[in-house]
């Protein structure tokens, strides 16, 4: 049996265009709805058949909807939730996308008060955008984090779970505070450190930005990539989630200025030190299927 019939998804970016063609792909008896703020969006959801309907308003969006999927960035929930909140069926559940939790628990509660709201986290993405970036495969084998808060129904909170095995991810459920401070560590501050890495490089006045592009090594493409990603979104996390990013940013301060003293007076032991635990960390990646140990990241070749 199908978690739900008819699914709605709010914001038909990567994330939003990926869930309905996963959804159209695994579950393809249950009836996609998209809709999208920009009318421009909603054309292009039209012209490449997105979904079964595209509708003009949130609100009629959700109209017959038993699953509601706000595909936002996370300082847009509120809004978003306000929007659904006169048309929103009863026994509908709605959950999100939402790489942080805290802000958007009390963003969607305080918009939908009476509604069963269970927040989710597929840990997936790249660094495109728009309806035209999403694909079927985005969630295979990659982790979606249920963060249901205290007290939320647990037939509801399996629905879910189910709807997101059924699109390929694996499933793990924790409190939304603590989701905070992990993600805050694996997925904020690289992000932060990356925009400040490539940001740098733009600056420097001694060092061309042609020169910066022509000889950019692994490593800095890898941050390039990253600091790609949508920046109406990352400002969002980082405004929402600045607690534990300020808290994990301090941190990773002290171990830099420890590391500038280790270089600095010859302390090869202590780097050797580091740089095996960091790879261990790397082969457990591996591993456990999180990433491809082909030479060069599996980047295609002539």
């Amino acid at each position: 049996m199908l978690p739900f019939a008819r699914v709605t998804i709010v914001g038909l970016g990567l994330i939003g265009s990926s869930i309905a063609r996963a959804v159209r792909q695994h579950m393809p008896s249950a009836r996609v709805t998209g809709y999208d703020a920009d009318p421009a969006v909603r054309e292009t959801a039209l012209r490449i058949d997105l979904c079964d309907d595209i509708a003009d308003t949130a609100g009629t969006a959700v109209i017959d909807a038993d699953f509601v999927v706000l595909c936002v960035p996370v300082g847009a929930m509120g809004v978003a939730a306000a929007e659904i909140r006169a048309d929103l069926p009863p026994d509908a559940i709605v959950s999100d996308v939402g790489s942080c939790k805290g802000s958007v628990v009390e963003a969607v509660r305080a918009a939908l008060p009476n509604a069963v709201f269970v927040p989710a986290h597929p840990v997936a993405g790249t660094e495109n955008s728009g309806p035209e970036a999403g694909f079927a495969t985005l969630f295979n084998h990659r982790w979606c984090i249920v963060t249901p808060p205290e007290g939320t129904d647990a037939l509801a909170i399996e629905r879910v779970c189910e709807f997101w095995r059924r699109l390929g991810a694996m499933v793990e459920t924790m409190a939304p505070d603590h989701h905070d401070l992990v993600l805050a560590v694996t997925s904020h501050l690289p992000h932060l450190i990356a925009y400040t890495i490539v940001g740098t490089a733009s600056d420097l006045e001694e060092v061309t930005q042609s020169e910066v592009i022509k000889f950019s090594a692994g490593g800095f493409r890898d941050f390039t990539r990253i600091a790609a990603s949508d920046p109406t979104m990352w400002r969002d996390v980082f405004l929402a989630n600045r607690q534990a990013v300020l808290d994990m940013l301090q941190r990773f301060s002290e171990d830099l200025s420890a590391l500038q003293r280790a270089i600095r007076w010859g302390k090869g032991d202590e780097l050797f030190d580091l740089f095996s635990r960091t790879r261990a960390v790397r082969r457990s990646i591996i591993d456990q299927g999180q990433d491809d140990a082909r030479p060069d990241f599996g980047r295609a070749h002539e």
